[in-house]
Order: structure tokens, then sequence, then C-alpha cells
């Protein structure tokens, strides 16, 4: 008696414990929430893609590239832009975010006009420009004493010696070195002291003190580091690169902020449900998961906001699928312990066994979205980066609290002996359904044992080729409804209270000189779509048109031919790599015919997405693809899981015994005793997927309708395709002599003893 009293007061304590811990990371999570670098398409601004050519035709080097990023990086900085990104990309390319930006054309002109550098005397004069260089002529040298200096090669010898014999003769015997000379803020005499610092466009002031008609060493107290930052500048301004404009998007701050309310909204939403949903299916230990969701969510911020991670609309989908995801591994474990309960073992052994056992399953399955994730990541290029990252912190974290910190609360709360015999309040698990081991009562069958889940597979397959068929047939005929980011063009958002019809809107864009090829109209949203490629003073007339007109909140995108043919690669290439990362991982972890049954699956999943985004007309984006290899990565969970339950009901079976029937007989058992978890994770998933559809941003909606497409695929496959074509491997396999486990000497000699080995 005293025990079970012991036991109630840890279990209050702890559960006392748990809910100040929610209540304090509650208070924790607003203000770093608030702190996080928040994305241009959750807060206004600008982002802008360029390719970097060499202004004299010359191949592009990446000595040349970084040069260039470096002159952006010192022009940036005197936009006042708090957190700007600037990321090169490939061998050629450049992209700039600038988020809150004010004036994004005024950022535009300024990152877009040519590096200029000057020389010029202590009163600001004139001297010469960046054409008495040879193009990309500075070095890193050393002076006499062997000190680091900057290497300059004349190409004017003539005028270079012109104009240094006339300074030396001067009392302010000075050249200084501008880049990108402003006249009207720009004076050696205010900045002289500030020469060769990021506060001023003054690179250095040298001394002359004769006339030069050869090579020249600018020389002073440098280190090695400022004398390569002068090299890359100087380069930036006698050899200035031309930069092309190939994509662009321009977000007006209150389309921003509107974004992020309604998908923080959307997110809090989804949270909640699947917070209900764990409790009223596991009662207690759906709470525990509850808190561990919580400190799941948190973590996950906490540790982006470490990274220095900028958060982003397709971030945000990634962490609330993550979320998803995540409750996963909970499911899995409690369906464990479940059934290891209802074999009649106690809660302790149940916790442990069931633990144990599901431990194999989760980490297969996170590691393969893990693979998913880090091709996303390397392959991809912006939006798709950022969700990449945010999945990868996901997965991470999912081990960490919905593994190992759920499972080290379960088992405090399990030691204390108190829900014992409460294991309807822990578990939802009905004492009447477990058998009483002492009187050798037998177990009660699983809810589903008496459903054949693979007598009709040639049927649920000859859907499958349907679908895809009718897909291929709509993909003929009319193609994808390709978004800009695969199709030349620009993409205008824009969302007003006023009325919009398409009539009015087309007598706008005449107006502006437009035509549109499409304009679609969802309550106060317009989506318009025109063919070409707009630049950026027809970007800024475009936007400020709208807004004066309807009031509205803008959202602009453009994207030229070259940056359509880089993704469309990229896509193909993602999805490939992808599988094949999944075929080696699974196997290796379990055997061949898992893994081309789990890769025929995916692809089938991924067929299926196509099929229907070609029949529905949905348009195919960046954030589309991002879902497919999303779905990749999460579809192979399910099937690894169904893997996982084939494998160990295998194994414990008589293999010498094992015939066609049998292993069909073993394949379907396995599919019925996961499939409680199947529904359930899948419901889980979903959840937040179809909230984000309805409330959630339409800059996401692409994504979130492929993710639910995805996920009921991938549901269906896991039973039905992935299953059949590993049978059918398998049994062509049965009956043929396995390779001879290779036996070592050590292993021959091994001597046993009591209570070790035997």
């Amino acid at each position: 008696m005293k025990g079970k009293k012991r036991g109630k007061g840890k279990s209050i304590r702890a559960v006392v414990f748990l809910v100040l811990l929610m209540v304090a990371i509650g208070f924790v999570f607003v203000p770093l929430f608030k702190n996080l670098k928040f994305g241009l398409d959750l807060q206004g601004g600008f982002e802008i893609l360029y390719k970097v050519n060499s202004i004299d035709g010359s191949k592009m080097t990446q000595e040349k590239l970084t040069a260039t990023y470096k002159t952006l990086s010192k022009r940036i900085d005197s936009l006042g832009v708090s957190e700007p990104e600037i990321i090169i990309e490939g061998n050629d390319k450049i992209r700039v975010k600038l988020a809150g930006v004010k004036n994004p054309e005024d950022a535009r002109t300024q990152l877009s006009t040519v590096a200029s550098l000057t020389f010029r005397d202590t009163e600001d004069n004139l001297l010469m420009t960046s054409d008495v260089l040879k193009a990309g002529g500075a070095k890193i040298g050393q002076d006499k004493q062997g000190q680091p200096a900057v290497s300059l090669t004349v190409n004017d010898k003539d005028t270079f010696y012109k104009v240094t014999n006339e300074i030396s003769q001067r009392e302010s015997n000075y050249i200084v070195i501008w880049l990108d000379y402003n006249e009207m803020t720009d004076s050696f005499a205010n900045e002289g002291k500030l020469c060769g610092s990021d506060e001023s466009n003054c690179l250095s002031a040298a001394t002359v003190s004769q006339g030069f008609a050869s090579d020249v060493i600018i020389q002073g107290n440098f280190t090695k580091e400022e004398v390569s930052n002068l090299v890359d500048l100087i380069n930036s301004g006698s050899l200035p690169s031309k930069l092309e404009e190939i994509s662009s998007n321009t977000v007006g701050a209150s389309f921003g902020d509107q974004t992020l309310h309604t998908t923080f909204v959307a997110g809090i939403i989804a949270i909640a449900a699947i917070i209900l949903i764990l409790i009223l299916i596991y009662h207690f230990a759906g709470f525990v998961s509850a808190v561990s969701m919580l400190i799941y969510t948190f973590l996950v911020f906490a540790v982006f906001w470490v990274v220095g991670g900028v958060l982003t609309l397709p971030g945000i989908a990634a962490l609330v699928l993550g979320i998803g995801m995540a409750v996963d591994s909970n499911v899995i474990t409690y369906a464990r312990i479940r059934e290891e309960l209802l074999k009649g073992k106690s809660l302790p052994n149940a916790f442990r066994e069931g633990s144990k056992s599901s431990f194999s399953a989760i980490l297969d399955s996170n590691i393969t979205t893990l693979i998913v994730a880090i091709i996303m990541f390397i392959l991809g290029e912006s939006s798709i980066k950022g969700f990449a990252t945010m999945l990868i912190i996901t997965v991470l974290v999912t081990m960490f609290t919905m593994v190992f910190l759920t499972r080290t609360i379960l088992k405090m709360f399990v030691n204390t002996g108190f829900f014992d015999d409460k294991l309807k309040l822990f578990l939802n698990v009905n004492p009447k359904d477990i058998p009483n081991v002492s009187k050798n009562e037998s177990v009660k069958p699983n809810r589903f044992h008496k459903v054949n889940f693979l007598k009709h597979r040639w049927i649920c397959l000859a859907g499958s080729c349907l679908i895809i068929i009718v897909g291929a047939i709509f993909l003929g005929v009319k193609g994808f409804n390709l978004s800009i980011d695969y199709k030349t063009g620009t993409d205008i958002t824009v969302v007003s209270d006023k009325e919009m019809t398409k009539t009015k809107l087309n007598a706008d864009l005449k107006e502006l000189g437009l035509k549109a090829s499409t304009i679609t109209i969802s309550s106060d949203e317009a989506s318009i779509r025109i063919d070409d490629a707009v630049d950026g003073e027809k970007v800024k007339e475009i936007n400020s048109y709208f807004e004066d007109e309807y009031d509205a909140k803008v959202n602009i995108g453009v994207v030229t031919n070259i940056v359509q043919k880089e993704l469309v690669k990229n896509a193909i290439l993602s999805v490939l790599i992808a599988l094949i990362g999944i075929i080696i991982y699974v196997a290796i972890r379990f055997k061949f015919s898992y893994a081309v049954g789990g890769v025929i699956a995916l692809m089938h999943d991924v067929l299926i997405m196509f099929s229907m985004f070609a029949i529905c007309r949905f348009q195919v984006s960046s954030m589309f693809i991002a879902a497919v290899l999303a779905i990749i990565g999460y579809s192979i969970n399910d099937t690894i899981v169904s893997f996982d339950r084939i494998r160990e009901n295998v194994k414990n079976d008589d293999e010498k015994k094992l015939n066609a029937e049998k292993l069909e007989e073993l394949a379907n058992k396995s599919i019925q005793e996961t499939f409680t978890r199947t529904i359930y994770t899948t419901v889980t998933t979903l959840l937040p997927v179809v909230i984000l559809m309805v409330l959630g941003s339409s800059g996401i909606f692409t994504f979130n309708v492929a993710m639910l497409i995805g996920l009921i695929a991938g549901t269906y496959s896991s039973i039905f395709i992935a299953t059949v074509f590993f049978l059918i491997i398998e049994k062509k396999n049965l009956g043929k002599p396995k390779k001879a486990k290779k036996v070592y000497k050590d292993e021959l000699e091994e001597k046993k003893i009591k209570g070790i080995n035997c």
C-alpha cells in the first residue's frame, strides 16, 4: 500500500514538473521566435539571381566570382539591410536576398551598376580610371622588407607615368583609390582616416615619390587578409563583371506579414490538433508525446537560431511536416509496447521490449529521410535549400526528443509502479484484452487478422497503372502547368479587399503594356501569369500600379530561360540520386529484394504525384519537387516499418520450411500487425498538411497539395506495391542455396564458459 502511495506521489510530482516545463517553454518560445531571422517571403523584401559574366568575354573564374561577391557585399552594406544573404551558386551565379529592404528598385540599381575603380587626388579630382590597369592585374605581392603588399600590373604606362610624375611633385603627394566613388557623399577630406575600412569606399591612399612607367606596388602596414581583400576589390573594379539578372522575386512587406501570420496560425492549429489526437489515442502516453513535441518544436527553432538559419515559408512547411514525421517515432514505439502488453507481459517488461524492438525501424526511417534532405541541400537552390536545412534539423532533433526524451520520461513513470494496474489510463490498453499467461490464455488476435491485404494486389496494381497511364496521356496532350520556376516568365500575385475581375485585370495589364497568358482569381487573391520576363524598371512600375490601384499587397517573381534549364536539370538529378541513395541504404540494412520493392514503391509514388498534377492541372513549381523529394524520404518510412516486421516474422519462423504460400502469409501478417500504426501516422502527418492547405499561405499551396497526394500514394504503395514486388523476387529465391557464412578460426575454437556464453 505504501509503495502505491509513493508511486502516486512520484507520478503527481513528475506530471507537475512536465506542466511547469511546458509553461516555461511557452514563455521562452515567443522571444526566441521573434529573434529568428525571417526570409523575405515572411517579412517582405527583394531577391535577385545574377549570372556573372566577364566584361571582356573571357571565362569566368572562381577568383573573378569571389571578387564580384565581395564587391556586392560592400555595396549591400551601404543599403542598411540588417541580414543580407549573398550566395555563390555554381560556377557563374550569385543570389542576393535582401529581406526587409524598403526600396527594392534602388537596391537593384545599386547592385547591378558596374563596379567603378577610380584614382583621385586628395581634393577628389579624377586622375585615372581602371583603364590604366591590366584586367585582373592586381595580385598579392611583397615589398622590399618582405611584408604583404598589392602588386598592380599597369596597362597604359604612358598615362600612368604622366599622372604619378605630376602627383609626386605636389605637397600632398597621394593617389587615392576609390571603388564606386559617390560625388555627393564621398570625400578624402572626411574619409581619409577611414581608407581601407569597411565603412568607406576609399580602398587605399598611396604616397607617390616619383613617376612610374612600370608595374607598381601599394605598400603599407597590411596583413595578408587585408592585402587579399584589397586585391579582390581592385580587380572587381579594374575588371568589372557584367551582372545579368536572370530571376527576381519582389515581396511587399504587408504581403510578407500576412503570409507569416496565416502560416503561423495554421501551424499552431496543426500542432494543437495533433496533440489532441495523441491524447485521445494513447491517453497519458499521448500527453507525454505532446510534451516531447513542444520540446521538439522549441529545440528545432533554437538549433535553427544557433546555426543562423533564415526562416522561410518552405522552412515552416518542413517544420510542420517534421512534426508529423516526429510523431511517427512515438506511434511505432507505442504500438510495440501495446503488442507486448497484449502478450501478457508486465508494463515494465512490455516497455523495455517494445522500446528495443521499435528502435531499428525508427532509425532506418529517419536515416532515409536524412539522406533525401542532404541531397536536397546539396543540389537545391534558394527555397529548396531552406526546406532541406529545416528538414535536416527536424530529423536530428526527432532522434533526441521523440526517441530518447520520450522514452526517458515514460520510463520515469513506468518505474513508479503507479500505472502497473492502470494500463487503460497509461496507454489506452483494455485490461480485458490482456491474456493471463499463468492460466495459458491465448493472445487476442490482431483487430485486422481477418483482412487479406494481398488478396486483391493485382487489382490495386492495375488501378495504379491506370492512373499513371491517364496522367501520361494528359501530359502528352497538355503538358504540365509549369510555374515560372520551370518556365520563362513573370508571376504576379495581387492580394486586395477591392473587387478584382479578369476583365478589369486584363485592362490594367493593357495599360501597363503587358498581356496575361492566365489569370486566376480566388477570394481576395489574383494570380497573373505573363510569358515574358519583365525587367527591373517594369517590376517597379507593376508593383506601384497595383498598390495604388487596388491598395494591394503585391508579390512579383521573374525567371529567365537560364534559370529554368538549371532548375529542370537539378530537379531530375535530385530525384535520381535520392532513389539511388535509398536503394543502397535499404539493400545494406535489409536485402536487395527489399530495396527493389521499396524503390519501385517510391517510383510509383512519384509517378502518381506527377500524374495527378498533370490531370488536375496543378502548378508544378520548385516546391513541388521539394514535395516529391520529401515523399521519397517519408514514404520509405512506411515501407521500412512493414519490411522490418516481415524480416522479424521470417526470422522467427522456420526458414527451412518457408515456401511461397508461407512467405505470403507472413507478409500479410506483417501488414496486419503494422496497419494500425500506418493509419495513425498517416493521419497525424496528413492533418498539418490539410490545415496548411486550408488556412496557410498560398505560397505553399502547391507543396501541400503534392504532399497530400504523395502521403496517400505512399501509404497505399507501402502495402500494395512494395510488398508485392518484394514477394515476386523472394519467391524466385526460395529453394536456392544460401551463401555459406564465413567462419573464422577464433569462432571455431571459442570456449564455452558457463554463465557467460552458454
